[in-house]
């Protein structure tokens, strides 16, 4: 059985740039380019006309930025994932765009078997950070942790511990990350990972990186 190719729209201010993504990403095999945008009011409408599987879309974008764009269609299209270029991986404009919903970041020197991965992480419903983007995120949460403890509650009954988890899941930590950071077993956090899906309804990571990110556990 023949399977679907991959369908991708790629949005850029710069031409060249954006030409010359299409390019490599044509390239790849079961991957199609379905159209380009130069803005993000551009990448939105490209979006909703071609109902895309990735959105791949620069970091910094006139007209609507990334975080709006990324937000309107994941609101419009669910099942459209967001792949964010960045050139430098320590830009604040991170965090706001994964809260809107990207589940991707690459930084623009990204090899094409790098892209290539994060396209294919993203279709089948992972997140996919480069290493560069992780440091950083695993660097921010590190800093909140060490600023002491939240002033609220954790939502759904989950434990000081279980948030722990679950902010380094969001950093893109696997499970050995995670138990190496926390001084832990790997059972032990496999144990606390299936409590956190359970008490979020969470059906997989990706799904437990929106819930992070959507309840400001980043």
């Amino acid at each position: 059985m023949t399977t679907a190719p991959l369908r991708v729209v790629i949005a850029d201010d710069q031409r060249v740039v954006r030409e010359g993504l299409a390019m490599l990403i044509g390239l790849l095999d079961g991957i199609q380019v379905v159209a380009m945008a130069a803005d993000g009011v551009d990448a939105v409408d490209q979006a909703l006309l071609h109902r895309p599987d990735v959105v791949v879309m620069d970091l910094r974008m006139p007209n609507l930025d990334v975080a709006q764009a990324t937000a309107r269609i994941r609101a419009e299209l669910p099942q459209t994932q967001v792949l964010v270029l960045t050139t430098y991986a320590d830009d604040d404009a991170l965090f706001p765009a994964l809260q809107a919903g990207a589940r991707g970041y690459l930084t623009k020197n990204a090899s094409a078997e790098e892209i290539e991965q994060a396209l294919s992480a993203l279709g089948r419903g992972q997140t996919h950070l480069a290493p560069e983007v992780q440091q950083r995120l695993v660097a921010a949460s590190l800093d909140a942790r060490a600023a002491g403890p939240r002033p609220t509650a954790p939502p759904d009954g989950l434990s000081a511990r279980e948030v722990e988890v679950l902010t380094l899941i969001a950093a893109g930590l696997s499970n050995t990350d995670i138990a190496r950071e926390l001084v832990l077993s790997n059972a032990t956090i496999k144990s606390h990972i299936n409590h956190i899906f359970a008490k979020i309804g969470a059906r997989d990571r990706a799904q437990a990186v929106h819930y992070a990110y959507d309840h400001g556990l980043t």
